[in-house]
């Protein structure tokens, strides 16, 4: 099951690197495609740094997103549905990074269920 709820950062990691690649940002695209491998490293670390990547996925989807209004605005153009597909699309990239941490079976799986519990007490 772990596997199947790890579609979507690898899916996210192929958005990623078409919008490199669109900007012929070649290392950002290798990047981009290569990060979700570090989720073979079975440790809380490497489910961590995968998070953080996405994170900042979102953060660029959000800035592109805001760069592109702008530029249609300024010219006139439709930008309405561009801001709703790159927001959907950053939404997803930033929902894929919560995966990680919400799942029970990928908690179990990279360690991830030492969280602290609501009466201070290590799980």
């Amino acid at each position: 099951m772990g596997i199947l709820q790890l579609l979507p950062v690898v899916l996210s990691a192929l958005l990623l690197g078409a919008h490199f690649f669109r900007d012929t940002q070649i290392p950002l695209v290798v990047l981009a495609l290569a990060f979700p491998a570090i989720l073979f490293i079975i440790r809380a670390w490497a489910a961590r740094i995968v998070q953080i990547i996405l994170v900042l996925g979102a953060l660029e989807w959000v800035r592109t997103l805001l760069d592109l209004v702008v530029e249609r605005r300024t010219f006139g153009l439709p930008w309405v549905r561009l801001a709703i597909i790159l927001g959907l699309v950053a939404v997803f990239t930033g929902g894929s990074a919560l995966i990680l941490s919400r799942s029970r079976s990928l908690k179990k799986i990279y360690g991830l269920n030492n969280a602290v519990t609501e009466t201070g007490d290590a799980e």
